[in-house]
């Protein structure tokens, strides 16, 4: 809890013992950020109150760890410290270094992301940095400590990403999920205390360990720079909970990643510095639902270091002019961490805090609970119009390796849509849903709720067809949520799909990840026929969430909140997509079959201009690749 002690203008004995330097430590404050505080007003009984309540509605979402799992969390840490000692020893051994300074020369841990910042919730991983010294190189990393790695038997779930953008070695080391990279310093050896957040560090390093360095030389200035990291946490994990609740927490998809939306609650923090987080949340909100993008957010004034690595600065570089909502990052070299979103998702994110602002104002007024800032919207009851995309496989590992590629370009799909002068937003949905086995289903997708186990107790061995080739068996679709702004009018998106399956296609190749079974496709979806694609107890789980718990709670709700609409609930009604597939389920844009390597492109048999009138959710598939608006 918050002691109102603390923060208590009756409290003598604070105030005798902070006199001396509160006026050096407001002018302190002051300072911190690109420009002055908003406000330097201290928090009153009301927002001590409001804080307590804050942090007693964030419990049962479990964003706070026991002090048991606290423990087994910095046993894991030190345990994979001394492995990084023990191989590094070894290493400097082979390569003809003398026992008494191979004892010496270091090697450490260093963590970053919510760990680092202490916002890390129940069952979250750790992001660590293994740092070397310079006799120790990346290919050592990657194969003798790996097969160190193997030799653990608190290790599981090992696989290595060496040529990933920042390569990184993935593990659960006894049940505590770790990414781990790492970088190797131009030093003798690695002090036990050694700081990184000096710049000359990275002279003479390459791209990648400076990437790889980044992590933690960010995630330190932004603690540097925050005025209070207790307020600034307990903020942070407020927000992060409503991102993630509300689906516009992904990098990945064109939202907010984590560090992002730690500098957003940082610049928040700095604006207000003597305030505590239930008034920070408020205040979030109220900044960033009236910040002018594509101003960009800055915590400090970006360094002036020349050590030839390139920085977000829109002077020099033409395409950072084009980012649209830019946040930099505060440790050299500047980078824009928001440069995936999109114009939908830009929009949809601002829709997000328009509402929020109007709920937080009706929180501090004591006109609801902090209840309703959490409480996730239906995306399905959102949109009248979707594209489904399926990816389908036939083993578990070829799964999880194809949907994070498709997963990694789907933002690539979003912005061509959004070049359709007819679609207003392209909306996806961050949350994957994996479906049913297929065989179990008739081949026909169904999705789960999220969390659900894919039918454990079936056979999931890979089988085969008459002619030899692999049944897609395992599936998992994303959701696209559509707006179009007129009616009357036709729209082709096969191009739109034939474009973003290409590409797929393309980076599958060259990374040598094709395999029999893998699929993808893409669907047009109404509303009415979500019930194809979503299982019973999902639909249930949405029509409680977005009916009853809302009828509920509506002879509470305030005027404001009543007439507050999502930009997204204005789509029309009739548009629809005449299939040129004969699919059960629905119309079928565009479909790419990956067969032995190779791509199948299934072309329309014709199209057609004009739907016939709407019928029940039963009715044949037409045969066009057209969307119509009439």
């Amino acid at each position: 809890m918050w002691p109102a002690s603390q923060y208590s203008h009756t409290n003598n004995q604070s105030q005798i013992n902070s006199k001396g330097n509160e006026h050096q430590n407001q002018q302190n404050l002051k300072t911190l950020g690109m420009t002055s505080a908003i406000s330097m007003a201290g928090p009153k009984p009301i927002d001590i109150e409001k804080t307590n309540e804050l942090k007693d509605s964030l419990i049962p979402y479990g964003v706070f760890e026991s002090e048991g799992e606290m423990h087994h969390r910095m046993e894991v840490l030190g345990a994979l410290h001394r492995l990084v000692r023990q191989w590094i020893r070894d290493e400097s051994l082979r390569k003809n270094m003398p026992p008494s300074v191979a004892d010496t020369v270091g090697g450490n841990i260093y963590t970053f992301g919510s760990y680092r910042l202490g916002v890390h919730h129940r069952g979250a991983d750790i992001d660590a940095l293994c740092v070397a010294p310079r006799h120790i190189d990346r290919a050592d990393y990657f194969q003798s400590f790996y097969e160190l790695l193997k030799q653990q038997p608190q290790v599981k779930d090992l696989r290595a990403v060496e040529d990933a953008f920042v390569p990184v070695i993935k593990m659960n080391f006894d049940g505590i999920e770790i990414d781990l990279l790492f970088a190797r310093l131009a030093l003798k050896e690695i002090p036990d205390s050694f700081d990184l957040r000096d710049d000359i560090l990275l002279k003479n390093l390459d791209q990648k360990c400076v990437r790889s360095l980044n992590g933690c030389r960010v995630t330190d200035e932004i603690l540097r720079l925050v005025p209070n990291i207790n307020n600034f946490r307990l903020t942070l994990r407020a927000i992060k909970l409503w991102a993630k609740r509300h689906g516009i927490y992904s990098n990945t998809l064109g939202y907010l990643g984590g560090v992002s939306w730690a500098m957003l609650v940082a610049r928040t923090c700095q604006l207000y510095p003597n305030a505590l987080p239930a008034t920070l949340v408020h205040k979030f909100f109220l900044v960033f639902s009236q910040w002018k993008w594509p101003q960009p957010v800055l915590l400090k004034q970006p360094d002036s270091v020349n050590l030839g690595f390139p920085v977000w600065d829109p002077r020099v570089n033409m395409s950072d002019r084009f980012h649209l909502m830019p946040i930099i990052t505060p440790a050299y070299p500047q980078q824009n961490s928001t440069f995936n979103v999109s114009a939908s998702t830009r929009t949809v994110i601002m829709e997000e805090f328009r509402l929020g602002l109007a709920i937080t104002d009706e929180i501090m007024l004591g006109k609801c609970g902090w209840e309703r800032l959490f409480e996730a919207p239906n995306f399905f009851s959102r949109y009248k119009h979707f594209i489904v995309l399926l990816a389908s496989s036939g083993s578990g590992d070829d799964q999880l390796q194809w949907c994070g590629l498709i997963e990694s370009k789907i933002r690539h799909l979003i912005t061509t849509l959004e070049r359709n002068q007819h679609i207003t937003i392209a909306h996806v949905n961050p949350e994957c849903y994996n479906s049913v086995p297929l065989n179990t289903n008739n081949g026909q997708p169904l999705a789960l709720p999220p969390g659900t186990p894919v039918a454990p107790n079936i056979d999931m061995e890979v089988k085969k067809n008459e002619n030899g080739e692999v049944m897609p068996n395992l599936c998992s679709m994303w959701f696209i949520g559509l707006v179009f702004d007129k009616t009357n009018v036709n729209i082709d998106l096969t191009h739109d799909i034939l474009s973003f399956t290409k590409v797929v296609h393309y980076q599958a190749e060259i990374t040598n990840m094709l395999r029999e079974g893998m699929t993808i496709e893409a669907r047009h979806v109404r509303r009415k026929q979500l019930h194809q694609y979503l299982s019973p107890s999902l639909i249930k789980r949405e029509r409680t969430t977005s009916g009853a718990k809302r009828k509920q709670d509506s002879s509470n709700q305030p005027a404001p909140l009543k007439k507050t609409k999502r930009l997204s609930e204005s789509s029309t009604d009739e548009v629809s997509l005449l299939s040129y597939n004969e699919d059960s389920n629905s119309s079928n844009v565009y479909e790419v079959n990956i067969q032995n390597g190779n791509a199948a492109n299934h072309s329309h048999e014709e199209r057609k201009t004009a739907e016939k009138p709407l019928g029940p959710p039963e009715h044949p598939p037409s045969t066009s690749n057209t969307i119509a608006c009439t």
